[in-house]
């Protein structure tokens, strides 16, 4: 298991919901923030359909101004939505030009994106058809802002995308350090109110965040103690993902006593 690598200066993370980010992955923007890299958030939603009992034109609203609250903590300022349906997220050209629009506009090195694995593991239950959606469309147009034969109203091709993350996937390769920054990461999920509210309960984003999302099992015998840190993010590796012209696409599960990634790359 190896550091994500910190040679870069711009990344964008890309999720279907307001707070998407904020169940572990802040926590490493927050590292990163205070190595003074920029990264900027792209939601393909306002979150409108999230919270029952509350119309979505004022929920929208809210989950707009909490997400760029909770971004703040994090030291994210750009934070920009696409306006796609909450909950009704389709994976296809729509999604796809949108977003290689937008890495063409941002011009990031890295990309950061959500699981669209089936199930939030193999007993989890499935998940949401947005992440689904997001995560996969995320992938093919990082390919799709490189080429500038697609989508070609959408701007000039984007040549500095190098490597894709995708949190939240198992089989871990990669990690980040977020011993330091873990605190932030719960403060940005607290400014999640009304969203936190609509849950119900007695949800603790403290407790969730540093005791219930402990570390899975490490791969091939790996000992915590090998990696030296006390919280971090995780990464695993796959070749499936093939980018042009030239791109490295890792993905990463994150957790928050340590946050990991998975590598998938392709040259």
């Amino acid at each position: 298991m190896q550091p994500i690598p910190e040679d870069w200066t711009r990344a964008v993370a890309v999720v279907a919901h307001p707070d998407d980010l904020e169940y572990g992955v802040a926590a490493a923007v927050a590292r990163w923030t205070g190595q003074d890299k920029e990264v900027a958030y792209l939601l393909a939603t306002r979150g409108e359909a999230g919270i029952a009992g509350m119309d979505p034109a004022r929920v929208g609203l809210l989950r707009v101004e909490e997400e760029r609250r909770s971004a703040a903590v994090v030291g994210v300022s750009q934070v920009e939505f696409l306006d796609h349906q909450d909950g009704l997220v389709e994976y296809g050209v729509s999604l796809r030009r949108d977003l290689a629009a937008a890495f063409r506009r941002l011009q990031p090195e890295v990309v950061i994106t959500m699981s669209f694995d089936l199930t939030w593991g193999e007993d989890g239950p499935v998940n949401h058809a947005d992440h689904r959606a997001v995560g996969l469309a995320v992938l093919d147009a990082c390919r799709d802002a490189a080429n500038e034969w697609v989508f070609p109203e959408a701007g000039p091709a984007c040549k500095t995308i190098r490597d894709a993350y995708v949190a939240a996937t198992g089989n871990p390769t990669h990690f980040a350090d977020v011993t330091g920054t873990i605190d932030a990461g719960v403060a940005s999920l607290r400014e999640h109110h009304a969203y936190l509210d609509g849950l119900g309960g007695d949800f603790d984003p403290d407790e969730f965040l540093r005791v219930r999302r402990r570390l899975p099992p490490l791969p091939d015998g790996l000992d915590r103690r090998r990696v030296g840190v006390r919280s971090a993010a995780w990464c695993s590796q796959d070749a499936r993902c093939c980018f042009w012209p030239r791109t490295t696409s890792r993905t990463w599960s994150c957790y928050t006593r340590s946050t990991g990634c998975a590598r998938r790359m392709s040259r």
